[in-house]
């Protein structure tokens, strides 16, 4: 089966699992998404969904972050890991999207990931699930699952999107990375899966007649 072949089967697959898959991270806006999807470095959605409204609460927007200021983000947000580096993040960057943006947050990777805080990963998925822009945010369950897949020699994160948007057509990637993730967190996580005991499709299909174990690589 080849890589166009096997793509096939993943988006088919994948479509009648989840036909409408949800965005992971509770949001009301673009600006209280980026700051979910800078909360989630390091932390699972589940507790940044858990952490975020007492913050969004206080502070739905630059202006009103910037007045709650780093202490009272800091001690919010310390569930989520990394607070130190996250809030001074989160304090500074509606410092800039204030005096630079109008206090909305930009439409553009470029200045998106000029930001404090915010990498390609960020940008991507604000720019996906935020604007509805074609993007494939690759995060680790992406990363690990375009190995297991065949789809990608998993060199780094870098090499897995680009080999990912050559595979997939562009209207299937803001949907697609979705339900990738939601497959990686249900049937084939990290350590319950590896390539000869997953009994879901699309994992069923693509390897059928395994017989080792796939190393995946980390990202």
């Amino acid at each position: 089966m080849n890589k166009t072949e096997r793509a096939l089967v993943i988006s088919e697959s994948l479509d009648a699992l989840y036909p409408d898959p949800p965005i992971p991270l509770n949001h009301k806006s673009i600006f209280t998404l980026l700051i979910a999807v800078i909360l989630s470095a390091q932390c699972t959605d589940i507790r940044v969904n858990k952490i975020t409204p007492l913050l969004f609460k206080k502070a739905n927007n630059p202006q009103r972050m910037i007045k709650l200021g780093i202490k009272e983000i800091k001690k919010i947000i310390k569930p989520c890991g990394l607070s130190p580096q996250k809030s001074k993040s989160i304090f500074e960057l509606s410092k800039i999207l204030i005096k630079k943006h109008e206090g909305k947050v930009p439409k553009s990777f470029v200045e998106l990931e000029a930001l404090p805080g915010v990498g390609h990963k960020t940008a991507s998925v604000v720019m996906s699930q935020g604007f509805g822009y074609p993007a494939f945010p690759v995060d680790t369950h992406v990363h690990r699952l375009a190995q297991r897949w065949k789809l990608t020699n998993g060199k780094n994160v870098q090499q897995t999107e680009k080999d990912l948007k050559r595979i997939f057509p562009e209207s299937e990637w803001n949907r697609l990375h979705i339900q990738i993730i939601l497959y990686g967190r249900e049937f084939c996580t990290a350590r319950g899966c590896n390539g000869t005991s997953c009994k879901e499709k699309p994992c069923s299909i693509l390897n059928s007649n395994r017989k080792r174990p796939i190393k995946t690589k980390k990202p």
